[in-house]
């Protein structure tokens, strides 16, 4: 029996094999993606078309080291995670993460970080509270380690699973799940003393 490949598998072996058309497909399916990746942390939208350009670039060049083995999502974004630490060092200066409620001028595809992780039955009064709780969890956010933070990101906004993150981050998935436990944790706790309700706090499991 042959075996079974996820699409991004299918269109990295067309491209291993030479198909002109594969690294279209995969501009056309992962350029969006990759460009809300880079302007949430960059805040930047020509810095981050150009980090989409490079990344996508640096796939190509890649291809051949790619193993289709259903991973494509966390090895793409170890490689767009890596230039983007470049570029921060370049620069010499951190700008990830300036607001909780962003749209992205790419799309206009907005994204409210604490709609993200609450359910679609969460109370009036309780959303409420959630809206009043965005800016301060935009300053926690800025506060926590890059390493929990990025994390945090990848999972809620990129949708990455821990076993995604830990490949995108290049750790292990025991680490990927501790921190982000302790990001939650932390943005629980001065969510908490900060005086939000309970219910609101819960919204971030």
């Amino acid at each position: 029996m042959s075996k079974q490949y996820n699409d991004d598998d299918q269109r990295m072996i067309r491209l291993q094999e030479g198909d002109p058309s594969a690294f279209d497909d995969i501009v056309d399916t992962w350029e969006g993606p990759l460009y809300r990746f880079f302007f949430r942390n960059t805040r930047d939208a020509q810095r981050s078309e150009d980090l989409v350009q490079e990344t996508l670039l640096r796939l190509y060049r890649k291809a051949w080291n790619y193993v289709p083995t259903g991973r494509f999502k966390g090895w793409l974004f170890r490689v767009a995670r890596n230039l983007l630490i470049d570029s921060v060092r370049r620069t010499s200066h951190d700008a990830l993460i300036r607001r909780v409620t962003v749209t992205a001028p790419a799309d206009g595809e907005a994204v409210d970080l604490l709609n993200l992780m609450s359910g679609d039955d969460v109370s009036a009064e309780a959303k409420v509270s959630q809206q009043e709780a965005v800016a301060v969890v935009h300053e926690l956010l800025d506060d926590l380690p890059e390493e929990q933070r990025q994390t945090f990101l990848l999972h809620h906004f990129d949708a990455l699973t821990l076993s995604e993150v830990a490949d995108a981050m290049n750790t292990t998935l025991p680490t990927a799940k501790s921190r982000l436990r302790l990001a939650k944790e932390k943005l629980r706790y001065h969510l908490t003393c900060r005086g939000f309700a309970e219910e609101t706090v819960s919204e971030m499991n």
